[in-house]
């Protein structure tokens, strides 16, 4: 290489290993300025095409259609959309664009009454947002950004019930999962505290305690259930569970246990005291005898207690053959007065023995985490040890743990096991712990196809055998995906392991959880209702029934120290005349039977409709409910008897039918004490039709404030919402939401139909801001289901999507939901279509490639 030159000519000199670095800077430096120019060119380019097709097709359409109201200096809702305003950076505003493919595609744009685009141009429309200001490629969409996500409460519980066989209480163990776009299975907000991670250490320990067994033979040992026992001349039994015995009536029960040894015997009982009533002080006694072949071994008083619990221990010797052994109750205060309801339960009783060692069994589940007994060598321990531990670790992960960490859980297990004392078993027991406290059991790690050019390529088999069980499970995948996802053969088979899938009972999770979190039914459980706000709301006013509510409060706002024993009796008398007042109260009471069982209608209709693969639409009209006799008389609906809830056809023109006449959705809906029209309508825009209103601004007046200005009289709910949007800064949301919510009026708060609200009828008819007039909740679902189906497609889609991939869905998305409700049409709106197309869409399906990094979203 010859010399360099500086400035003017003047010689650097011969080049040194420096300035050929520098010199190679310098060339490199050369071509990245180059390869940015060509970038930048290249986006000039797309930008200028992108401008150059909405000047010519877009544009139009906005100005024949949109001006009048977003444009010469008039920008209603904020938005501006002529000329000056849609500047470049306009054009590529993914967020605004977005907003208003939502409302064009919701009929509100333009305004009902306002010359309308043809349908041509609306897609023209529609094709530009999606194509050009969002850039989606039709063919290759972009799957989206999936975090990595840890299980959810559910999803831990059910997946530790698999793979370790025990039930553990993660609702009381771990803090209650934080929800994002209406779920609590969303990636971005399942979050990670110090605290949890100290719960999850715990957790780990405890399941390993309670699952894998640490010795390899103990002593026999028989648990006879109370329901076991019996009285004289009962039939005999085979329930399990506990038998409840009454403190005031006399029993004697008896069982029979079959000793197939002869040896030393010991027998735990297990009682426990309860206590079911709230108020009042009982001191009756009882005496528990137990008897085992007729020889008295335990004896004891049993005062009132509060779910005490008394385990006791009984050795004796017994001979080979039948033994009875039997409970005695003896009640000791037949006298006293019965104030409460207290019982003896008797849990159990458990038979260990024979001790000798040569009568010892296997373990409770041993079989499940050791096929067969330890090695006594060293080396072929340590070779055991580590394939169960890469059993383990490969379905705890759900994927193939790598070499290097089943080599650290063996030498973990093998440290654990050499010390003095221990056992192979508990070793491998310690590792398996290790294995459930780690990140690769507490998260879900999805993985890519090797060997893919795709821009975005196929998620490898193993991370789609985990979509699909979570997201229809909510567990972790079963021998048969584990063994498909190894083969490599799993989406050959995806039509068949769906069907199989959805069979399973494990199913049951995915309509308990998406149907609890879609329609909100599962908070029916919780939501407070106060029965006799709502019923005194809707009868006709009573001026001694104010009188009496007045006096009572009045005697209650006093200390009750302070009140004469006249006043004490008043009070009584008050509360026993006021509550007479109200007819019908105990019978709708939301107690825990009726939450249950209006929280099962919801999940059995939508189940129903998914499980038989009918039209997505009969959940808007369908003509029929389940129900059982308790809701059924909530509902005023006849011939239901019997606690067990099942299919029950509606009669013709019933206002019944359908998600939104479900008792649980007209409670979460309401306010405590009456109805909200307004978290109503939110909710059918939001949840049936997805054209959510935006946030209420602040400083926004409650709604209690207009009906102040109704001077003497109490408005209803209809006259006060007239009132309250026609402010001005309440009117644009307002006028969506409460047509919507004022159809469903004949329904009170505790989901009971109704003719009259305040002394005067209820009037639920309306006019959609679509134009659509109704004049009843049954005309309202069939407009719902027949002019807005496809608005009902796309959201129940985009629910379901959301809740299978775990993230919020965004611009981006817009093309993989276009096509899955064109496929539900095609299909006549069919539930198996929406189930198979979000399995087989490009999100579930693909991911992006680690160097694609995070997209912009809106």
């Amino acid at each position: 290489m010859g010399a360099l030159w500086g400035p003017g000519g003047a010689r650097l000199g011969r080049p040194g290993r420096l300035t050929l670095g520098l010199a190679c800077m310098l060339r490199v430096g050369v071509t990245l300025v180059l390869a940015h120019v060509v970038v930048l060119a290249a986006e000039a380019s797309a930008a200028d095409q992108l401008e150059k097709q909405f000047r010519e097709r877009v544009q139009p359409i906005l100005e024949d259609y949109c001006i009048a109201c977003h444009g010469d200096g008039i920008d209603k809702g904020s938005v501006a959309l002529d000329e000056s305003a849609l500047n470049p950076a306009r054009l590529r505003d993914k967020k605004f664009w977005w907003a208003v493919l939502k409302n064009v595609r919701a009929g509100l744009m333009p305004p009902t009454g306002e010359p309308q685009p043809s349908e041509a141009e609306r897609r023209l429309l529609v094709d530009w947002i999606k194509y050009g200001a969002f850039g989606i490629e039709p063919t290759t969409p972009d799957p989206g950004r999936v975090t990595v996500r840890r299980l959810n409460r559910v999803e831990y519980r059910n997946t530790i019930r698999d793979l370790m066989g025990v039930n553990y209480e993660t609702n009381v163990e771990f803090p209650p999962d934080d929800t994002g776009h209406g779920f609590d299975n969303i990636g971005d907000v399942l979050t990670v505290s110090p605290l949890l991670l100290e719960k999850y250490l715990a957790a780990a320990k405890s399941i390993v305690v309670q699952a894998v067994p640490v010795v390899p033979r103990v002593v026999p040992e028989t648990k006879i259930a109370g329901r076991r026992f019996r009285r004289a001349g009962d039939d005999e039994k085979k329930d399990e569970g506990p038998l409840p015995l009454s403190y005031y009536e006399p029993a004697s029960i008896a069982s029979t246990f079959h000793a197939e040894h002869p040896g030393r015997y010991q027998l735990v009982l297990n009682l426990t005291a309860t206590d079911k009533e709230a108020f009042g002080a009982d001191y009756n006694k009882c005496r528990v005898v137990f008897k085992a072949d007729d020889r008295e071994l335990f004896r004891q008083e049993f005062s009132r207690q509060d779910e005490k619990p008394f385990h006791t221990q009984l050795d004796l010797d017994w001979s080979a053959g039948e033994h009875e052994l039997a409970f005695v109750l003896e009640p000791l205060t037949r006298d006293e007065k019965r104030l409460r309801s207290l019982t003896i339960r008797i849990d159990s009783v458990d038979v260990r023995g024979p001790w000798e060692r040569r009568f010892w069994t296997r373990p409770a589940n041993y079989s499940r985490f050791f096929p067969s007994d330890a090695p006594e060598g060293a080396p072929e321990r340590r070779l055991y040890a580590r394939s169960l531990l890469q059993a383990f670790a490969r379905r705890a992960f759900r994927r193939p743990a790598d070499e290097a960490t089943v080599d650290r859980l063996a030498a973990l297990a093998e440290r654990e096991y050499s010390r003095e004392g221990r056992t192979f078993e508990a070793g491998v027991a310690q590792a398996m712990a290790a294995v459930l406290a780690s990140p690769m059991f507490l998260f879900r790690e999805e993985g890519l196809e090797e060997g893919s050019s795709d821009r975005y390529p196929l998620i490898d088999e193993y991370a789609l055998a985990s979509r699909l069980s979570y997201f229809l499970w909510s567990s972790m995948p079963d021998a048969e995906l584990f063994r498909l996802a190894e083969e490599h053969a799993l989406r050959k088979n995806l039509a068949a392991q769906l069907k199989r899938m959805f069979a399973d009972p494990r199913s049951r999770e995915f309509v308990r959880h998406f149907v609890g979190q879609w329609l909100q039914a599962r908070d029916v459980e919780t939501v407070p209702i106060n029965a006799f706000a709502v019923i005194h709301r809707d009868q006709p006013f009573d001026p001694e029934a104010d009188r009496l509510r007045a006096r009572l409060q009045e005697l209650n706002r006093r200390f009750p120290e302070t009140l004469t024993d006249e006043e004490r009796k008043e009070r009584n008398e008050v509360r026993a005349a006021f509550f007479k007042t109200f007819r019908g109260v105990r019978e709708h009471e939301l107690n825990d039977e009726l939450r249950q069982a209006m929280r099962l209608e919801s999940e059995m209709l939508v189940d129903r409709v998914l499980r038989q693969d009918r039209s997505l639409r009969e959940l808007l009209v369908s003509d029929y409910t389940f129900l059982n006799e308790r809701l059924a008389k909530h509902y005023g609906i006849g011939g239901v008897e019997g606690k067990e809830m099942r299919l029950v056809a509606l009669p013709p023109e019933s206002p019944r039918g359908g998600v939104l006449t479900l008792g649980a959705v007209l409670a979460v809906t309401s306010n405590p004490d009456r109805t909200s029209p307004v978290k109503r309508g939110l909710f059918i825009l939001d949840n049936i039709l997805g054209t959510p209103p935006p946030p209420q601004p602040p400083n926004i007046p409650p709604l209690e404030k207009s009906a102040k200005e109704f001077a003497g009289r109490t408005p209803t709910l209809r006259e006060t919402l007239e009132l309250h949007r026609a402010k001005p800064q309440c009117s644009a949301c307002h006028n969506r939401m409460d047509p919507l919510g004022l159809a469903l009026e004949n329904f009170n708060a505790l989901g009971v139909w109704r003719e009259r609200e305040q002394g005067g009828p209820v009037n639920s008819s309306g006019r959609l801001l679509t134009g659509e007039s109704f004049s009843n909740v049954q005309e309202l679902k069939r407009i719902l289901a027949d002019e807005h189906g496809r608005d009902f497609f796309r959201c129940l889609s985009e629910k379901m999507l959301t809740y299978a991939l775990g993230r919020g869905l965004d611009y981006q998305d817009v093309e993989t939901i276009d096509s899955l409700v064109d496929h539900i049409e095609r299909e006549n709106g069919r539930a198996g279509a929406l189930i198979s197309g979000v399995v087989e869409s490009a999100p579930f399906q693909r991911g992006r490639r680690p160097a694609e990094g995070k997209s912009p979203s809106p």
